[in-house]
């Protein structure tokens, strides 16, 4: 639980300081989001998808290779 939190504060920082997520980055977790991730809220935030790469990275053996690579490069792994 600690980690994964460590992992998502460390994505916000980088995210906010650099804005440097590209939406196609993050592609290969389409897939893995829509069917892991909650969809209550429509609306993209920045909570949302810190809220849902911590939720891929808590089943990241049941996601694809490309999105792990992901995750790895955005620091949920």
């Amino acid at each position: 639980m600690v980690k994964s939190f460590v992992a998502v504060l460390c994505l916000g920082v980088s995210i906010t300081a650099a804005d440097a997520i590209d939406m196609k980055d993050l592609a290969p977790c389409k897939p893995a989001a829509t069917r892991y991730c909650d969809h209550s809220d429509t609306s993209p935030s920045m909570t949302n998808l810190l809220r849902c790469g911590a939720t891929l990275a808590s089943v990241s053996t049941r996601v694809g290779e490309r999105c792990r690579e992901v995750l790895r490069r955005y620091g949920q792994l």
